[in-house]
């Protein structure tokens, strides 16, 4: 921007009654606009015995039994990003209602037999339409309308019957959070992604005081029916003995960031106004950051299985949480040693040995260069840092990141989860070294947030602000590119990084509500 532009922005801005951001803030992401981000260094995929760990039977149960006795003190809770509103899940079939009136059910079953990906996945939902957890609901909604359902399958009313399911005159799911909408079927009744969330805490972040703590993260729009939701679940496991400490919080409007054109000029909405935009999970490090947590086991809204399928998961997340406190207590040890007025050339070895061992990061070379005292306060800032331990899944096409080593500017080499758009898949030697990768980040992590002293680390400082997404997005049918902040996988940079390989069945999003309808959705049969 002009000198001219920035002081007539500044004015603008300064005039604002609302604005949560500081403009310092808003001027530096126009810069990340106009200069772009720069793409990482991608060194070599993390790969089984290079990056990805995997236990042995022993070590898994012994994880399991740390984990246990720090839920029993109460130190674990589960957080939940839930922010997010339904509508992509069903951009597909609302897509084709667009024109509703020229089309009939043939025509739609022709462009689904041509490969028309809307289309397949519009007819797919009304073939199957009973076997969402949601039917009978939708049922009794149909019929409030004054209409009846078994007429609208059978006359092939396709385009109501998803008008039904997304919008205001039926359960309008698209308009509401994903954790609102009934996943999974039982003989007792269906239930939300929210309540599924809230049986998998009951068996895995409960301890002996049958205390449940979970955290999730909501918009402020979906507050009332959210909380409503969850009055009558705490009814009805309160009933059963659970004592559930439940809590909610927004994205801070501090996090929002500003929408620029195509050509970096600042994006107004129709009134003039500039428009600012929610800062992707990565400002969800502020609610992570708020809740002072000690354990905090994190997992998607949309990741969630029915009963018969939730063991596994169970059983690896109580082993990634339980590696994560066995790392803890080795760190924390090796710290009040390190911060002690004598440091011997023994507890500087072990420091080193430990960090080769489990972080997979070899410092010798740059240790012995140092003086004893340059030694130990390397080291104690090295593994004075959050902690988080990943799990991941093998790759299997799977949108999203991956696990790599890589290169920063001052030559250090460090596992990051990297975004296929911070990669420069036009240089051949990077595009290589992405198409080697083996594994894919499901979104399945246990951190740990406080220091040997029992603080909270400020997350803010941990990330690293290069390492943003730009994307492209659209209001009022224009185009425009938003800033994502790094976030709770990408971009948290400078956390103690380790990578565990876990199986695909701790993996099933919900990404299309077709999704529904895999197996691993479906009742046991």
């Amino acid at each position: 921007m002009q000198s001219e532009e920035i002081r007539a922005l500044r004015k603008e801005l300064s005039l604002e009654k609302n604005l949560d951001i500081p403009i310092e803030s808003i001027l530096k992401q126009i810069e990340i606009f106009e200069k772009g981000i720069p793409s990482l260094k991608l060194f070599k995929p993390c790969i089984i015995g290079d990056g990805i760990k995997i236990f042995n039977d022993s070590e898994k149960e012994d994880y399991i039994r740390q984990f246990q006795s720090a839920l029993d003190e109460g130190r674990v809770i589960k957080f939940v990003p839930a922010s997010g509103a339904a509508s992509r899940m069903f951009q597909k079939q609302l897509a084709v209602t667009v024109d509703s009136e020229n089309y009939d059910f043939n025509f739609i079953s022709q462009k689904a037999a041509q490969g028309d990906k809307d289309y397949k996945a519009a007819l797919e939902f009304f073939n199957k339409i009973h076997h969402f957890a949601f039917f009978e609901k939708l049922k009794e909604t149909i019929i409030d309308n004054g209409r009846n359902p078994e007429d609208l399958i059978k006359s092939k009313n396709l385009f109501d019957l998803i008008k039904y399911v997304a919008e205001k005159d039926g359960l309008n799911y698209a308009n509401l959070p994903k954790g609102s909408i009934l996943f999974h079927s039982y003989p007792d009744g269906p239930r939300t992604a929210f309540e599924e969330h809230l049986v998998e805490a009951i068996n895995y972040s409960s301890g002996i005081d049958k205390i449940v703590k979970v955290h999730f993260t909501i918009s402020p729009e979906h507050e009332e029916g959210v909380k409503k939701l969850f009055t009558e679940l705490f009814s009805k496991y309160g009933n059963q003995g659970w004592k559930l400490d439940v809590g909610f919080s927004f994205q801070s409007s501090e996090t929002n960031t500003v929408s620029v054109t195509i050509d970096n000029k600042i994006f107004r909405d129709t009134d003039g106004k500039i428009l600012f935009r929610p800062g992707g999970h990565g400002a969800l490090l502020k609610n992570l950051n708020d809740l002072k947590a000690d354990i905090i086991s994190i997992k998607n809204i949309d990741n969630i299985v029915p009963d018969h399928l939730k063991d596994e998961t169970y059983r690896f997340k109580k082993i990634l949480g339980g590696y994560l406190i066995y790392l803890q207590n080795k760190i924390f040890e090796i710290l009040l040693k390190l911060e002690g007025d004598v440091a011997s050339e023994k507890i500087i070895d072990d420091a080193a040995a430990f960090i080769n061992s489990e972080f997979e990061i070899d410092l010798w070379a740059k240790l012995k260069t140092k003086s004893l005292d340059e030694r130990k306060n390397y080291l104690f800032n090295f593994l004075n840092r959050p902690i988080r331990v990943c799990g991941m899944v093998k790759r299997e096409g799977h949108p999203g990141g991956n696990p790599f080593w890589v290169e920063d500017e001052h030559g250090e080499i460090s596992k990051q989860i990297v975004e296929t758009a911070q990669v420069d898949l036009s240089n051949r030697k990077q595009a290589e070294i992405f198409d080697q990768s083996t594994h894919f980040n499901p979104v399945d992590l246990a951190c740990g947030i406080k220091d040997y002293k029992g603080n909270v680390f400020d997350l803010k400082i941990y990330a690293n602000p290069n390492t943003g997404l730009i994307t492209k997005k659209s209001k009022d049918g224009r185009e425009l590119k938003a800033l994502e902040l790094p976030g709770l996988w990408n971009g948290v940079y400078h956390w103690l990084t380790v990578f565990v390989e876990v199986p695909k069945i701790t993996f099933n999003p919900v990404k299309e509500i077709n999704d529904l309808l895999k197996p691993e959705h479906q009742p046991k049969r």
